[in-house]
This record gives structure tokens, sequence and C-alpha cells, in this order.
């Protein structure tokens, strides 16, 4: 046998991590909504959809695909498309996840790594600014980790500064407010993830929003294999003259190598309905980070956001003092029925995909981060005795 027995506690805990923000009205009215034997592929619903989640964040547009991965890559081909590069070089997060990376890698960019801001976690600004001077990269990855705002405004400053392009992957930060503004509105293109525990669920899901309609064109088409069956008539148009193509082909016409990375208008029909209770959930989940804070931020070191700036966390990280230290916590957890996990995915420098190819990229925040961080549950379900309860495991196993 590898490692100790599964105890009933760890395949059924009491406290999970995530919990299904689709709930039973969600799932009613989804019956309701099928009776009528409506279209599910996608359709006027997705649309909608995109329109609404438009509103919500204030962004010009939006596209709905099938994950928050899919988002991200879908950023950095369309970026590719576009023509506007100099270089392929992009400063990428060492803390984040897999997929905000991936695609660079896979589309044949430079990625450069660096460490973790000491207070959010996400980009350090000196160091990115070191990277800038002596790389001259034209595009940086942002992830706003866990839901905690960065320092939006001196980021901004080095934007103008430096003219890069900014990718801002918001998919585990839907809600988060930096002077009133919603992360994912800040980036050239921001990226959101509708997975299950993340602040709002399609199930599976993702979404691509930005002010350029010239990307909006781009990520459209690349979405959906490279057509431009969905872009505005005025669009296609124009692009079925240039091409010289008639009108029995044009439905069918691919100008760019694209993708199938669409959603459903089934996946698009429960976003609907979780939007409309998404700052709800999001004010849960704000108070629920705050009582823990209250608890433990005296005695483990957290995220600190930024003046101003309001929390939209999908999970409470904290780092303990040691290796050894997070061991007790986590078997202490465990024990006792609250489901715990690394932080994110630690340090993406000390990662196989990554030091396989560029060797182990290691920083003091990002290696604490990856070594001593874990996960406290954060979802509207849990109550303040919940938080009261796991808190107590914490810090009496600490």
């Amino acid at each position: 046998m590898n490692g100790p027995p599964t105890t009933q506690h760890e395949l059924n805990p009491r406290w999970c991590l995530a919990y299904d923000t689709i709930d039973r009205h969600d799932t009613d009215r989804l019956i309701e909504w099928l009776r009528t034997y409506p279209r599910l592929t996608k359709g006027t619903v997705t649309c909608d959809f995109e329109s609404r989640w438009s509103n919500w964040l204030n962004s010009s547009h939006s596209i709905f695909c099938n994950s928050g991965s899919s988002a991200n890559l879908l950023m950095y081909y369309a970026l590719l498309a576009s023509g506007r590069l100099r270089n392929k070089k992009v400063i990428v997060p060492s803390v984040g996840w897999v997929t905000s990376i991936a695609p660079a890698i896979q589309f044949g960019f430079e990625p450069i790594m660096c460490e973790a801001d000491s207070e959010t976690f996400g980009l350090d600004l000196d160091h990115l600014e070191t990277l800038l001077k002596q790389h001259h990269a034209q595009t940086v990855m942002l992830v706003q980790v866990l839901g905690v705002p960065h320092k939006m405004r001196e980021l901004m400053a080095l934007k103008a500064r430096y003219e890069f392009v900014l990718l801002e992957d918001a998919c585990a930060a839907i809600g988060a407010t930096y002077e009133g503004r919603r992360v994912g509105s800040f980036g050239d293109m921001g990226s959101f993830s509708f997975y299950f525990g993340h602040q709002m669920s399609t199930i599976e899901g993702g979404m691509v929003s930005t002010d350029d309609s010239k990307m909006r064109d781009l990520l459209l088409m690349l979405r959906s294999h490279g057509w431009s069956k969905d872009l505005d008539r005025a669009t296609h148009h124009s692009l079925v003259t240039r091409y010289g193509i008639d009108d029995f082909h044009s439905p069918f016409v691919f100008y760019e190598p694209g993708f199938n990375l669409r959603s459903t208008d089934l996946n698009a029909f429960i976003g609907i309905g979780q939007l409309e209770k998404l700052d709800w959930m999001t004010e849960q989940r704000r108070q629920n980070h705050a009582r823990y804070l209250a608890r433990l931020s005296g005695s483990f070191y957290v995220q600190r956001h930024p003046a101003d700036s309001e929390v939209a966390s999908i999970s409470v990280g904290l780092l303990a003092e040691s290796r050894q230290q997070r061991q007790r916590i986590v078997q202490a957890l465990s024990a006792r029925g609250v489901e715990t996990r690394i932080f994110s995915a630690g340090n993406l420098g000390l990662h196989p995909f990554w030091m396989n190819r560029y060797g182990a990229a290691s920083f003091p925040v990002a290696d604490r981060i990856h070594h001593c961080g874990f996960f406290l549950p954060n979802h509207p379900s849990l109550s303040e005795e919940d938080i009261a309860t796991i808190s107590t495991i914490v810090l009496e196993a600490a």
C-alpha cells in the first residue's frame, strides 16, 4: 500500500473546499427551460449571457467558451494572430495555474517567470520592471491570485511606461474589485472561469472580455474553427468581399486556423441564473474571508489586498511557518473532516512542465507559497460557526 489508508473524512469531508453554486432552484429552473425543448448548442442564449456578462463587468465585448483554460488559450492565440507583437517574449507569474502559462509554451512564446508579490501574491512589481528592462517583453500575463486584487494602479503605470500588452487572468477572482472596478477589466483581454467551486459555475465554462473590437472579432473566429459566422454582418460581409467568396461557400470559409472551444446554450442558461445571484454569493465569500483573517491572520502569513479593494476568494490561503507545521495542520484538518490542499499550484517554476524546459525557477515568496501554503474552505454555504470551528482546528494544530 502506498501511504496511509484513506479515512472516511478524506472520502466524505464535512467541510469541502468547494461547494456547487448550482443549487436546487437553478436545477429546477433548468428543467423547466428544457421542457420547452430549446436549442441546446450555441445560439441566442449564449449571446444573451455574453451581453449580460459584459454589462456586469463593464466591458465592451465578451466571448463565452468551454473553460477558463480555453479562455487563456484564446487570449494568447488572438494576440499572436493580431500581428501586433514585435516579439514573442511574455512575462508570466510564478504563482497561478498551469494554463496561465501553457498556451505561451504551446504557441512558441518565450516565457520569462516573475517572482510573486509579498502581499497580494500577484506579480512582484520590482522584479517585473527589472525583467521588462532586461528582456523588453511585449506581453505580460497577470493572475489575480485567489480573488485578492493586485496593485493595479502601480501595474498600469508600468504598462503605460513600457507599453506592454496585459493579459489578465481573473479566473479565480470573479467579483473582486480594485478602486471600484472589477478585476478582469484592466487588461487588454481578461479571462474568467466558471468551473465548479469558483465564484459562479456553468458546470464547465469560461469567458474572455475585451474593449478591443478587432480582438473580439479574432476571438470569435478562433473560438469557432476560424470561420466568420459569429461576426456582425458588416464584418462578415467585408471578409467575404475581400476574398471574393460566393454566398454558397461563405458560411464555411475559414479565415484563421481556429479551434472549437465553444460552450452551449445549456451552459449559458445556467450562467444567466448564476449571474443574477453572483453579487450575493461574492458578498458571502467576502464575509467568510474576513472572518477567517480575523481569527488567523495574527498567527499565519496571509495575502494582503490593497486599500480600496475588495476580495472575492474561492478559498482562503494561509502560509505556515514551515513544512512541518503545515503537515501537522493538514493532518489535523483531514482528521476532523476539513478538506484542504496546497496553495493553488504553489510555485509553477518548480513543476516538471517548466523545469524540463527552462530549469527550476526559484524565488523566496513563491517558494514559501509552494512549500508552506494550504487552503481552507470558502463558499456561500459556510456558516460563521463553521469558520470558527475550522479556525480552531488550525490554531490547535499549529
